[in-house]
């Protein structure tokens, strides 16, 4: 049979043959961004399995952008599998996710939040480890990503949480007909009795960008600055937009934790809104909203693992930063264009020491925040 073929063929063009299809694979393989290793069969008995599965659901944060971008990209990309988002408030998601898996339920795959949350599910057992879900090259390899792969649970080897970005902000907004905010050049300025009643501040009892800026200040500024802090009769609010309107109607001087974005109707409508400089003590720098798990046995895996390898591919990065506003770690992904939105790359602007630094939400950090978090449950009521 074989020589007949061959003799039906001719041996050159049979061998020119096979050597053509052998460069077409090598071609698609390459395009695919996957070497012709174990790699590529791997993916594609995941891209079998997935389209099976036929689904994927995602606790996300609440976004319309976020989600309208997620959907399109990955729906174009694979059509077999239907990408099912839950967006909402991370700590609502987060209970429900836990209630879920101590009932033995699972209707998530994969949670996308802040790191203080996230660190609370893992606690709670409800996720599993996210490594063996990276299965690109352009994902695996360390040397796409600013700082290689950092892990939120940095005191464990399980490897639960990866964070995907890293910034820095402006640790907050004044409004310039109240308070002139040219001359801020220390958080010491906080405490001036001018302020007093004054001062607007996202939820610091609860995880986000109140309680980051509230703990970055007890850990570089001490118990002492956050007790005179506490007395400067805080406006508190869970809503951030409600402190910008606050601000941008002159019933507040100086908000901390509403960013740009919460802030970019008021600051477009020419209201004097700006940007508090950077203070000596610097800026806390963060994951924003830039940290996943996967759910405990996951209802879909295999639709999981094409999900995440979307997600942490350029193209998946750049949807999520241009839709949050935030800043991804991938290296390949431009996001110097965030400096208009008061934002600031941590792949641009600083070292991987300095991100690691000023950064208070990986587990490490946890001895650190314990007594800033305190105070605020003790001092803020």
């Amino acid at each position: 049979m074989r020589n007949a073929m061959c003799k039906s063929v001719g041996v050159p063009r049979l061998i020119r043959c096979a050597f053509s299809c052998q460069i077409f694979l090598g071609i698609l393989f390459a395009s695919s961004g996957l070497a012709q290793t174990g790699a590529q069969a791997e993916w594609q008995k995941v891209l079998e399995a997935a389209n099976k599965e036929g689904k994927v659901v995602a606790a996300i944060p609440t976004s319309p952008e976020l989600r309208t971008g997620m959907e399109k990209a990955f729906g174009e990309k694979f059509k077999g599998i239907k990408l099912e988002l839950i967006p909402g408030p991370a700590t609502a998601l987060a209970n429900r996710i836990v209630s879920e898996h101590k009932a033995g339920v699972r209707n998530f795959d994969l949670f996308i939040a802040g790191t203080a949350v996230q660190l609370g599910v893992m606690y709670e057992g409800a996720v599993e480890p996210f490594e063996p879900y990276m299965i690109l090259p352009e994902v695996k390899d360390p040397k796409n990503w600013f700082g290689g792969h950092l892990w939120v649970d940095n005191k464990t080897t399980k490897r639960f949480i990866y964070p995907f970005q890293a910034y820095v902000t402006e640790p907050g907004w004044y409004n310039s007909e109240l308070f002139d905010g040219e001359k801020f050049r220390t958080y010491d300025e906080l405490l001036n009795p001018k302020l007093k009643g004054r001062i607007g501040i996202h939820e610091p009892r609860r995880p986000g960008t109140g309680q980051a800026v509230w703990i970055y200040l007890g850990i570089f500024k001490g118990e002492g600055f956050l007790r005179k802090l506490a007395e400067q009769n805080l406006v508190i609010s869970e809503d951030l937009r409600q402190l910008a309107e606050m601000l941008a109607k002159s019933k507040l001087a100086l908000v901390l934790g509403p960013g740009y974005r919460v802030l970019a109707p008021f600051v477009q409508a020419g209201l004097p809104l700006k940007p508090i400089p950077v203070p000596k003590e610097g800026i806390h720098a963060t994951a924003g909203v830039g940290a996943i798990t996967v759910i405990k046995n996951p209802p879909h895996p295999n639709a999981t693992k094409v999900f995440v390898n979307w997600l942490l591919s350029k193209e998946g990065q750049e949807i999520f930063s241009r839709a949050t506003g935030q800043a991804t770690r991938r290296l390949d992904v431009d996001t110097k264009w965030l400096v208009e939105l008061g934002i600031q790359a941590a792949k641009d602007s600083l070292t991987v020491e300095e991100y690691l630094k000023r950064e208070s939400f990986f587990e490490d950090k946890i001895p650190l925040r314990q007594m800033p978090v305190e105070l605020a449950e003790k001092l803020l009521k």
